[in-house]
């Protein structure tokens, strides 16, 4: 007799679990807690065997129904219904094994150490903000070009070309390296090669004209904001160092008698150890704040905690208060300011100066040149460049320190 909805409703548990035959093998079983649980008893190569089909009334009876009249199929066919479970089952774990966030986060673990910490975060929001929630539980063989461009074309939708141009990028290196790892077999963000719109180069502001130069060293030397971003102004232009290894010295990488700054690799862009030679007027400026900072392990301590480095927005918003607006100077526009004027007024050797920045420097064998390469010759340049700022807070006129000598 086949059960009804009211039968299977009302069925009360008793002591003992009892069984409510449907047909054709289908039945509820009634515990005596008074759970209800489907079950289908069918037989395959000879064998008596069960197949669970979900609790009541979560699962209907006309849906109970269903799922056996598909069991019944396999069966027909010659396929056992428990183990075509456990094979869906498994190749759903496969797939999200596979996914493309799951090899996107092993990726990222296997490169991180190659990063700074900053570099790192930047990358891993990107993929969470803007791939994942749309392509993430793909499995990476199965991703396809419109669905990458589709991600893509939300970021644009933002106005963020740029950043959307560098996600394309992160993705087309997760594909590589599922390729290197067999679970995909070509890297599909190749196709998107002209799709996105194109990125209007933008350089960093900075002031580099000599005069504008003396100003603003003038104008750092007034400034009435906290003094320790005060000290950190009066010291990025002597360093040119990037802004985030400024902001992150810290006094055990400094010695003051040997005038060196040793910049531990994983705090550089690179990832290589940088040594910057300090010249007496940096010497003097650490020398000062020595006192004040010294119990606290980073030179420029946040003015929170003397457990964090200062804010990476201090510098911007210190020339921001002194009145340089982002189209006029950055924090990172010191680098700009020197390589600029070593050049051009200075007449260093490009490569002197191309070292001190911490750019990729190779021999002609194509190896990168060590930390200490022309040591010599950078320590005097920083020097001649500190005594050339010195000269241009007082004649912004100058074009060349000691002309003519």
């Amino acid at each position: 007799m086949r059960l009804s909805d009211k039968t299977c409703k009302n069925t009360k548990p008793t002591e003992k679990s009892k069984k409510l035959s449907d047909g054709h093998g289908l039945y509820l079983e009634v515990m005596p807690n008074g759970s209800k649980y489907w079950r289908l008893k069918y037989r395959f190569n000879g064998k008596e065997k069960r197949l669970a089909f979900g609790v009541y009334p979560e699962i209907s009876l006309k849906q109970a129904r269903e799922q056996r009249d598909q069991a019944r199929k396999l069966l027909s066919s010659g396929t056992d219904p428990s183990e075509n479970r456990k094979a869906k089952k498994a190749s759903r774990q496969d797939r999200l094994a596979n996914s493309f966030e799951v090899i996107a986060r092993e990726w990222f673990a296997k490169q991180i150490h190659a990063w700074s910490p900053n570099h790192g975060e930047r990358i891993l929001r990107r993929l969470e903000k803007d791939i994942f929630p749309w392509m993430g539980r793909i499995p990476i063989s199965e991703v396809k070009a419109p669905d990458l461009l589709l991600a893509l074309r939300k970021i644009e939708e933002r106005g963020a070309l740029e950043t959307a141009h560098r996600t394309l990028q992160n993705c087309g290196q997760v594909f590589r390296y599922a390729i290197v790892t067999g679970r995909a077999e070509r890297d599909i963000s190749s196709d998107l090669r002209g799709a996105l719109s194109p990125v209007r180069k933008k350089h960093l502001s900075a002031i580099t004209d000599p005069q504008d130069v003396g100003a603003l060293l003038r104008a750092i030397d007034s400034y009435q904001g906290y003094f320790i971003t005060k000290y950190a102004l009066r010291l990025a232009p002597l360093v040119f160092v990037r802004p985030g290894e400024l902001r992150q010295a810290e006094w055990s990488e400094i010695d003051l008698e040997k005038a060196e700054w040793n910049i531990p690799a994983e705090k550089m862009k690179m990832r290589e150890a940088h040594l910057v030679p300090l010249s007496r007027q940096a010497v003097e400026i650490l020398q000062d704040l020595y006192p004040q900072t010294h119990h606290c392990s980073y030179v420029f301590p946040s003015v929170r905690s003397n457990k964090r480095p200062m804010s990476n927005n201090s510098i911007l918003a210190a020339l921001r208060r002194m009145g340089y607006s982002k189209e006029e100077m950055t924090g990172h526009g010191f680098r700009a300011m020197a390589r600029t004027l070593l050049d051009e007024i200075l007449g260093v050797r490009p490569d002197f100066i191309e070292h001190q920045l911490a750019h990729s420097v190779r021999d002609p064998l194509g190896r990168a040149y060590n930390r200490t390469k022309h040591l010599a010759e950078r320590k005097k340049m920083m020097q001649q460049w500190a005594d050339y700022l010195d000269e241009l807070k007082v004649n912004s006129n100058l074009l060349y320190l000691n002309a003519g000598a």
